[in-house]
């Protein structure tokens, strides 16, 4: 029994994306559909003592149209990445695990990126790596693999010879269920319930980049993610 899972990239996504990652056994970077300018492909949100901050990576977007996320090439006119590094650095000056989430994303972050595709698969799989979640990753990108949605994402479940796929509930307003069940796919949604862990700054704030969870908890994050699951 395979249990895949199709995402778009993100940049340094949150807990729920993590999730998915777990649940699977192939989790596939939906890379080769159409960017979203204003959604979670370049940017995300961490927190600060003045509350809570936004990390942008800046992309070329200047008369090119519509872009597949594959496509996106990074602005790199400014040293972005350094003040992303300062900025996290900054908002979790007393986290516990400061240091070495500092290093994991410097690692990442000061390589020479063209690609944001890329810049957000290699931060997912380095973080995948620090909290020890091993599952086989795949660019949509890499199998020609082509349709309307809900047909394009039932031929790559076929593809792998998947029993189950897991979806998030945005997907609710245009999965053809129907077309699952023909073929013997179970679909299962999130669902995802976001937990409460050790937080710095105050109050507790959901939905932040994993980011937050990383500084607080370090390698044991993957037990409160999927506790909440």
């Amino acid at each position: 029994m395979t249990v895949v899972c199709v995402l778009q990239p993100s940049y340094l996504p949150w807990l729920g994306y993590f999730d998915q990652i777990a649940r699977s056994d192939v989790f596939v970077f939906y890379d080769d559909v159409q960017f979203d300018k204003h959604g979670w492909r370049n940017r995300n949100r961490i927190k600060s003592a003045n509350g809570i901050h936004w990390l942008t990576v800046p992309i070329l977007h200047k008369g090119r149209g519509l872009q597949s996320i594959d496509s996106v090439e990074i602005s790199n006119k400014s040293r972005w990445q350094d003040k992303h590094l300062r900025s996290i650095g900054q908002a979790y000056a007393g986290a516990p695990y400061r240091d070495e989430v500092c290093a994991l994303l410097r690692s990442c972050l000061m390589r020479d990126w063209t690609l944001l595709a890329e810049l957000d698969i290699a931060l997912v799989r380095a973080v995948c790596g620090y909290v020890g979640l091993d599952r086989d990753f795949v660019r949509s990108s890499t199998l020609g693999i082509t349709g309307e949605p809900s047909e394009r994402l039932l031929r790559i479940c076929r593809h792998f010879g998947a029993s189950r796929y897991i979806s998030g509930n945005a997907a609710k307003d245009y999965l053809n269920l129907g077309l699952f069940a023909k073929e013997g796919i179970a679909v299962e949604w999130q669902d995802y319930v976001h937990p409460e862990y050790p937080q710095l700054h105050g109050s507790f704030e959901s939905h932040l980049s994993v980011v937050d969870l990383l500084m607080s908890v370090g390698p044991k994050s993957m037990d409160v993610i999927s506790r909440a699951g």
